[in-house]
């Protein structure tokens, strides 16, 4: 993986196409994504990718590996099941089953991007679709390993909206720390303390769950914000 001082800053791009005006605000699609945090070093740091250029939402910009939600996400196999405490937060305001679906895209799309299995070892299975290439590495996800830290829905005035939870994970869940197969989307991967991915071309709110990250491991049982755009900003309630 590339190491931090390796990362050259992007030039500056909008984060997402504007709507067209005068058209209705753009319904938002379900989506997860994770902060993945290692704890082996000085510092904790936590592993970002670089999206393409060519992307008309967020080019250039450092994110977490994550995506929106797919219909075999629904169905995947999985080795362990949600913790009930995240469970009930998701049950809270989801359909029952939509929560396990979003973490299990977050951790299928964290194969697709960045190539690691947030998953324990399984026999190798068959399976259709998007989780063909995960199960076939003889793993299945594990999702007792995520946290939910917040919820955030894009702007309306957005062209390319997302309502997306954001979840967290500690490192010593994957099965390896070495990077497999391609990293699709995410053009350059780096494990990064968080003053380094504060310097860093980022969504304004990844820089936002970065800072919640921090203020997270100092008091764990603090709310977790539910950001949504309301009289001119993003502003939070709580989940």
């Amino acid at each position: 993986m590339s190491e931090a001082d390796e990362i050259q800053p992007a030039s500056r791009k909008p984060e997402g196409p504007p709507r067209v005006p005068g058209a209705p605000a753009v319904r938002p699609k379900a989506a997860a994504t994770v902060m993945i945090i290692r704890r082996d070093g000085p510092k904790p740091r936590v592993l970002m990718g670089r999206r393409h250029g060519g992307h008309s939402f967020m080019p250039d910009r450092w994110v977490f590996p994550g995506g929106r939600i797919d219909r075999a996400d629904h169905r995947a196999p999985f080795a362990t099941d949600l913790r009930p405490d995240v469970q009930a937060t998701f049950d809270a305001y989801l359909k029952p089953g939509r929560g396990r679906a979003l973490a299990l895209a977050a951790v299928r799309e964290t194969w697709e991007e960045a190539g690691l299995l947030l998953a324990r070892p399984a026999p190798t299975r068959p399976a259709a679709g998007p989780w063909r290439p995960f199960v076939e590495q003889g793993a299945l996800a594990d999702l007792e390993a995520l946290d939910v830290i917040a919820r955030a829905i894009t702007p309306p005035m957005v062209g390319k909206r997302f309502d997306t939870w954001f979840l967290l994970a500690d490192a010593e869940r994957l099965l390896s720390l070495e990077r497999q197969g391609d990293c699709g989307e995410l053009d350059e991967i780096a494990w990064v303390d968080f003053d380094e991915a504060q310097a860093l071309p980022l969504p304004s709110v990844t820089r936002m769950m970065i800072k919640e990250a921090v203020a997270r491991m100092e008091d764990p049982a603090r709310p977790k914000p539910f950001m949504r755009f309301k009289a001119g900003a993003m502003r939070p309630a709580y989940l």
